[in-house]
């Protein structure tokens, strides 16, 4: 038999304290989750309904097929920046008449609508997700365009919004746009480049320039309506594909034209039925500790998201500080690979190159489990060749084509975190757990780091060495790396995809592998070099 035990005690005086520190960092998340989900503010919802139009999320909720689960995406962008939090827009995977679809709606309660640079990031995060998953694209389109204040920051790396939507068109990926108000400057070229638009009567306006810079730069008088209204582009310009009477009857036939794209996925779940796992989902508030420096064993974090708590182990006497084995989650098949004791010595690298290996032969999408401080380091470890094999499990992971998924449990810290497929690695999707801290090494060890050198520095040259002024220095570092490595600060420069609730973590990662059987897949047959 392959199913997981437990020795999990769930009454345990550690899992206790575990459940509360777990509950008390939700609680943080879920502070911010309410700023989010209150856009611009009730003022600023309330005006805008008053002009009888629905919210970002009402628009969503219209539009998804009904009880459809809708997988939010980088809600948490420009968290920590002068931005509402956020991005201004709402986006994420839902399903409209059986079909996937990566969904991106402005919302005009946060200053109309305007994309700023955490908004830019988000959508072309949202892009990228759409391309490589070949999810249809449909935009909710009611912006301001570039929040001008900012331009710097959006201007140049902004174009890319509008180079995406025409490679997803030339890549046979659809691409609607459904306006329901002002989308005006560089939001124009949103339904301009759609493949499908609807436009909404005496409501949709979309202009390169608005009638004062018409004016402005002409000195030609015009109104909305021939400028840009919904009947203009409907009759005379042709923008408009389709033409609806309200917001509802907008939907309505956003919903209509994925009805009609004929869309099918590459492929499914090898079991239409699974199994839920043998153990409470709720057991995993409890089962990372609040200090990443008492290990916890990741297997029983497995047992309670793959199905039936069936898990094949490889090598499971071999290299044990990364756990490794097969699986199946909502029936997709997976390769687990899982931090077990925190630090990677020369046979873990080695177990998990081979490993990934395997799974590119078997095209076995895989998902990282972080808890990692790095790959070890010191003289023995060095002359046993540290590096070489580091290498040879990065190497793996860059060069493997099956898609990944990486959900970041505790620590990941340093070359650790790339050896386990971290944002710059390209895995489909990258999640975070409350407990998560991500940094180039621990904030201690950083800060002890910064110390030693500054005070060997000024020995070596023979200057006098403030001590106390070093030990200021150092708390100072050491504290702001602890800030940094936090998950909201990291999910706020859309390094991530999302935070998680961990019971949420098997739904989560089902409607992801779902998302990522859309496209077809095929593992490597090649890989660089490995150094032996």
């Amino acid at each position: 038999m392959t199913l997981l035990g437990s020795a999990f005690d769930a009454a345990s005086p550690e899992a206790t304290t575990n459940r509360t520190a777990m509950l008390e960092q939700l609680a943080e998340i879920d502070a911010v989750a309410a700023e989010v989900v209150e856009g611009g503010g009730a003022a600023a919802v309330e005006r805008h309904r008053k002009r009888g139009k629905l919210t970002a999320r009402e628009r969503i909720d219209l539009l998804l097929d009904r009880d459809a689960p809708f997988l939010e995406l980088a809600p948490y962008a420009g968290y920590g920046s002068q931005f509402k939090v956020g991005g201004s827009a709402v986006a994420g995977i839902g399903i409209v008449e059986g079909v996937e679809c990566m969904i991106i709606a402005n919302d005009p309660t946060v200053k109309g609508g305007s994309t700023n640079p955490s908004g830019v990031k988000k959508t072309l995060r949202m892009h990228e997700i759409a391309i490589q998953n070949r999810l249809p694209v449909i935009s909710l389109v009611e912006s301001g365009g570039a929040d001008l204040p900012t331009q710097k920051d959006i201007f140049i790396p902004g174009g890319a919004t509008f180079r995406n939507l025409t490679r997803l068109s030339a890549a046979g990926i659809p691409t609607i746009a459904i306006v329901f108000g002002n989308s005006t400057a560089g939001g124009a070229y949103l339904p301009g480049m759609s493949d499908h638009v609807v436009m909404i009567e005496e409501r949709s306006k979309v202009f390169l320039a608005g009638p004062p810079l018409v004016k402005a730069a002409t000195g030609e008088e015009s109104d909305d309506e021939s400028l840009g209204g919904a009947g203009m582009h409907a009759r005379v310009s042709g923008l408009a594909d389709y033409y609806a009477v309200d917001e509802p009857d907008a939907l309505r036939v956003g919903r209509r034209i994925v009805s009609r794209l004929n869309w099918r996925k590459a492929g499914g779940p090898r079991s239409h039925s699974p199994k839920p796992p043998r153990y409470d989902s709720d057991d995993l508030l409890a089962i990372v500790p609040p200090d990443l420096k008492n290990p916890f064993d990741p297997r029983e974090v497995i047992a309670r998201i793959v199905d039936d708590s069936d898990f094949d182990e490889f090598k499971p006497l071999y290299g044990s500080s990364l756990v490794t084995g097969w699986a199946q989650l909502h029936g997709y098949p997976i390769g687990i690979l899982a931090n077990a004791r925190g630090v990677l010595f020369s046979q873990e690298a080695q177990k998990a190159a081979q490993f990934i290996q395997l799974a590119n032969r078997s095209n076995t999408p895989l998902l990282f489990l972080h808890n990692t401080t790095g790959y070890m380091v010191g003289k023995e470890y060095e002359q046993g060749g540290i590096i070489k094999h580091g290498a040879m499990m990065i190497n793996a992971v860059s060069n493997s084509t099956v898609p990944h998924i990486s959900v970041l449990l505790g620590n990941s810290y340093g070359a650790g975190h790339y050896g386990m497929c971290g944002r710059a690695y390209e895995p489909r999707f990258v999640f975070t757990w409350p407990s998560a801290r991500s940094s180039v090494m621990g904030a201690t060890q950083l800060a002890d780091v910064t110390y030693s050198v500054s005070k060997a520095s000024a020995l070596a040259q023979g200057k006098p060495f403030d001590e106390d002024g070093a030990l200021a220095v150092r708390a100072m570092i050491e504290k702001q790396i602890t800030a940094e490595a936090m998950p909201l600060v990291l999910s706020g420069l859309v390094y991530d995809d999302g935070i998680i609730d961990p019971r949420d973590t098997r739904t989560v990662l089902g409607m992801a592998l779902s998302a990522i059987h859309t496209a077809p897949y095929e593992g490597a047959d090649s890989f660089g070099v490995f150094r032996m």
